[in-house]
């Protein structure tokens, strides 16, 4: 279920990843490029720092498959440019959500404290979506001030609490990904910010 998970994540994002590109006006190697790091690297940092190396990005050719397959499908179907913001948007909340869960799930698995799988699972949902912002030239999403990282961490911070209590379901999973999700959604659609330093 954890592998499945983590595959429609990398598949989402790297969706977004494929999508800044097309808006960019990139060619079909620059999109690919940006829907490999956007689907992989939340993943690749997770794995590199519960010290679960070669990272499954390396280790199992689907992980290197599914955000290709996601990059020439974008290229190929791509909706009118004037739309691509808001499916941006709404990828980019899904699979935010789906890596949230699924790096607090296998950082619990690896034996972290909760507080440390609840900031990993941020940090895996955060992770791909900061390289591509980088790399196409925009100031990442978790840097201004939206509200990104906290649907992150509230997502696997429901996992971690599910896993202290004892519940060994699917479903604080999904509850997790759900929660996530429309935290993200809502915050977007009603322009919900972090706060901002005073003006001097």
């Amino acid at each position: 279920m954890l592998v499945v998970l983590d595959l429609v994540g990398i598949f989402v994002f790297g969706i977004t990843g494929a999508l800044v590109g097309v808006r960019k006006q990139l060619d079909v190697f620059g999109i690919q490029v940006l829907a490999l790091v956007t689907g992989l690297g939340g993943g690749f940092l997770r794995d590199v720092l519960i010290g679960a190396t070669p990272p499954a990005a390396l280790a199992d050719w689907r992980y290197l498959v599914v955000p290709v397959v996601a990059g020439l499908l974008t290229f190929f179907l791509h909706p009118g440019i004037g739309r691509l913001e808001r499916l941006v948007n709404v990828f980019d909340a899904a699979g935010l959500a789906l890596f949230c869960v699924t790096g607090a799930r296998k950082a619990l698995d690896s034996g972290l404290s909760p507080l440390s799988a609840a900031l990993l699972g941020m940090i895996s949902g955060i992770g791909g979506g900061v390289i591509r912002d980088v790399l196409s030239g925009r100031v990442p999403v978790v840097l201004r001030s939206e509200i990104y990282a906290i649907p992150a961490f509230l997502g696997a911070g429901i996992v971690v609490l599910a896993d202290v209590a004892g519940f060994q379901a699917t479903w604080p999973t999904f509850a997790g990904a759900v929660v996530c999700f429309l935290i993200r959604l809502i915050a977007i659609r009603r322009g919900w910010n972090a706060p901002l330093p005073r003006p001097s």
